[in-house]
């Protein structure tokens, strides 16, 4: 998008692994909620990823992160844990 900011990988790597580890387990193999390894994510195309991280997941521990996140960097976040390329 025109005039939007390039995801921070550092930020965002640090965000994933603290933040969403506190419940999906500091390695992402899971805890109380769902794994976040590449073989697990095969399920969900990006475009899905994307929505259950910014508006998160009614009825669950999931909560929505766009008030914290942009798009940009809840497709870099999708991106990366669907390749197992977190940094």
């Amino acid at each position: 998008m025109a005039g939007e900011i390039a995801p921070d990988a550092g930020k965002l790597a640090n965000l994933v692994r603290q933040d969403c580890g506190s419940c999906h387990g500091l390695t992402l193999q899971g805890g109380l909620g769902k794994p976040l390894t590449s073989e697990s994510l095969k399920v969900w195309n990006r475009e899905q990823l994307v929505s259950i991280i910014l508006d998160g997941v009614p009825g669950t521990p999931m909560p929505p992160w766009r008030a914290l996140i942009s798009e940009a960097d809840a497709q870099w976040i999708a991106e990366r844990l669907q390749e197992g390329n977190l940094p």
